[in-house]
């Protein structure tokens, strides 16, 4: 399935959620080798977008493709319930979400699918490369995607992170009942919401476009010990490297 098709009926937004890790794929992928990011676009037609595609994603976010706007419209949370479960896709660890929670933007409401991991982060802010970084993925039926992404800083230890780790599977392929409610959830982001926002993609095969990117601008904490937690379920970097800016502007 191709995310560059629309998507329609009732299943849409599950399909979406393992869709967007690649984890329905025919043609495996990975982060080292023959199978990395550089080679992602000769693995497979349905992948051509990784090289051929003119609105990557990630990208280093600098004041040289940064533009001010004034009344950068705020981001409307309605994050309402809470984790049901965590899963290792083999890319990554993954939490899905109870159906109810969601995002409003440019007057769309994007109902969230689940919450997902890289380290080190995808995206980077003036060059700056942080130990890790969350993406609230939110889809509609229609397959319209938008994606907040969430920096986590060298800190203290995080209690959310804490809850994950403590269920996430060891190996690709396990699921595991996971309750955490919205509360805790909403304590996850920075009281301070103000983002960065570009157009992009998603960040694994098939590379899709079209995703709107609104990138915190506040961060979160994650000690050096949950870190390599992470890193030691995978043993290596889970993030696709920077891809070029092209033609776009990001809105600040």
């Amino acid at each position: 399935m191709r995310l560059g098709k629309i998507i329609k009926g009732s299943l849409a937004i599950a399909l979406l959620s393992t869709v967007l890790l690649g984890a329905g794929g025919k043609t495996h992928w990975g982060y080292t080798g023959h199978e990395g990011p550089a080679n992602w676009g000769d693995l497979a037609a349905d992948y051509s977008l990784c090289k051929s595609g003119k609105s990557q994603s990630p990208i280093n976010i600098n004041s040289e493709v940064t533009v001010e706007s004034e009344g950068l419209e705020k981001i409307g949370f309605d994050y309402s319930t809470g984790i049901s479960s965590v899963i290792n896709n083999g890319h990554t660890i993954q939490v899905n979400f109870d159906e109810g929670s969601s995002i409003t933007i440019d007057g769309i409401k994007f109902p969230l699918v689940q919450l997902h991991f890289h380290t080190p982060s995808e995206n980077q802010i003036n060059g700056k490369e942080f130990p890790l970084e969350g993406h609230f993925v939110h889809a509609t039926k229609d397959g319209s995607l938008a994606v907040i992404g969430l920096m986590f800083e060298d800190g203290a230890e995080n209690p959310f992170i804490k809850k994950v780790w403590a269920k996430m599977p060891r190996q690709a392929g396990g699921k595991e009942a996971l309750s955490i409610p919205a509360s805790e959830v909403n304590a996850l982001l920075p009281k301070e919401k103000e983002y960065y926002r570009f157009n992009g993609s998603l960040t694994t095969p098939p590379c899709s476009e079209g995703v709107r990117w609104l990138v915190l601008k506040s961060y979160s904490t994650i000690s050096k010990a949950q870190t390599k937690e992470f890193l030691d379920v995978f043993h290596h970097a889970n993030n696709r490297p920077v891809q070029p800016i092209n033609a776009r502007k990001v809105i600040k």
